[in-house]
């Protein structure tokens, strides 16, 4: 009994698709710069979205309080709650931002050191 196959060959180009294409599907192997990176980004990002929005809502909230004092409004005396509300979003923003950071530090610290170390000796 005789088999019969069928080959095709690749042009360069069509190749390099085809290999691109392959690359998408295939789980993704961070190396050890790229893990460095990451976990630089995970300190330096830890807590931004959290402070900024207080911050924002703050911000927010003591417009309205100007908005009401300069009498855009007609109720005046809801400047003062709004205001102290606003102030009351705003000044935790920072401190918050600052633990959510330190605490993210130092969880990642032990690591970030271990691979910065074998980065360095080769």
């Amino acid at each position: 009994m005789e088999t019969t196959s069928f080959t095709y060959q690749y042009s360069a180009q069509e190749s390099r698709e085809v290999e691109a294409i392959r690359k998408k599907y295939l789980p993704k192997e961070m190396d050890k710069m790229a893990r460095l990176r990451a976990l630089d980004r995970q300190v330096q990002m830890a807590g931004v979205v959290f402070a900024l929005s207080l911050g924002i809502i703050g911000v927010l909230l003591f417009g309205v309080a100007m908005c009401f004092g300069l009498g855009v409004f007609e109720m005046g005396v809801l400047a003062i709650p709004f205001g102290i509300v606003g102030v009351l979003f705003m000044a935790p923003a920072y401190p918050i931002y600052k633990h959510l950071h330190n605490k993210k530090k130092e969880a990642l610290t032990p690591e970030i050191l271990a691979l910065s170390e074998e980065l360095m000796v080769k």
